[in-house]
């Protein structure tokens, strides 16, 4: 499914359901002498511009991967800065709500602290009936760890071996009821999906490139836009 919007005097395809992995915000600011902390207030910012960039265009679904299960291993003093950027950026999101973007937080929150939790259910309630851009920010998220939780709530509810299905597990993901990624993005020069919505990703396309998160802007976005509109997804057919 795709959404058609006019540029210039052409016709583009947008996807429905963008995914960013939001890499390279430590070596942004080693590459100009800057804590890694200031890296990632600046990929903050950059997220906050994208996500109302795609509002704009008229994306559907963006999910961020803002921090990772494996993310925990980082030095404590990074963990603590990038919670109280997420902590910063929670406490101001009335202004996504006034733009129409609809926010939901996917992941395990179960080891976040109290007050992160509860300022992620106010943001989830606040932005309830918006209509515009769905906003999934991937927190405390791996892909093998959401595929284990949804296996663990099947066998919980006690559903037969032989009744599951492949949209049996789908509905029992962070992501349920919302349409898979068909167009994942990484920046700053790695080529992986690092555990990244990777049952959800089965038939996505990817865009690579060297950019680094904090440097990647609209511009960015729509030249990559550009060449998902060019490619032919065939799903296994011809």
């Amino acid at each position: 499914m795709f959404f058609k919007k006019k540029k210039s005097d052409e016709e583009r395809i947008l996807p429905t359901h963008i995914a960013i992995i939001m890499d390279g915000n430590g070596r942004w600011a080693k590459k100009r002498s800057l804590p890694r902390t200031a890296g990632h207030a600046a990929g903050s910012k950059t997220f906050k511009s994208i996500a109302r960039y795609c509002n704009k265009i008229g994306i559907k679904y963006l999910t961020v991967y803002a921090f990772s299960t494996e993310n925990w291993k980082r030095p404590k003093s990074e963990v603590d800065n990038i919670m109280n950027i997420l902590r910063d950026y929670l406490k101001d999101t009335d202004s996504f709500k006034d733009e129409n973007i609809k926010l939901e937080f996917i992941g395990d929150r179960e080891p976040l602290a109290d007050d992160i939790k509860e300022l992620m259910l106010k943001a989830e309630a606040d932005s309830a009936s918006a209509t515009g851009l769905h906003l999934n920010i991937a927190l405390n998220y791996g892909g093998r760890d959401e595929i284990v939780h949804a296996v663990k709530r099947i066998v919980a509810e006690g559903i037969n071996a032989e009744d599951i299905t492949e949209q049996t597990i789908s509905e029992h993901l962070y992501t349920a009821g919302q349409p898979d990624p068909d167009f994942i993005i990484r920046p700053s020069g790695e080529y992986r999906l690092s555990n990244y919505l990777i049952w959800q990703s089965a038939y996505a396309e990817y865009w690579f490139s060297d950019i680094l998160w904090p440097d990647f802007g609209p511009k960015d976005l729509d030249r990559a836009i550009e060449d998902f509109s060019r490619r032919n997804r065939r799903f296994g057919g011809i």
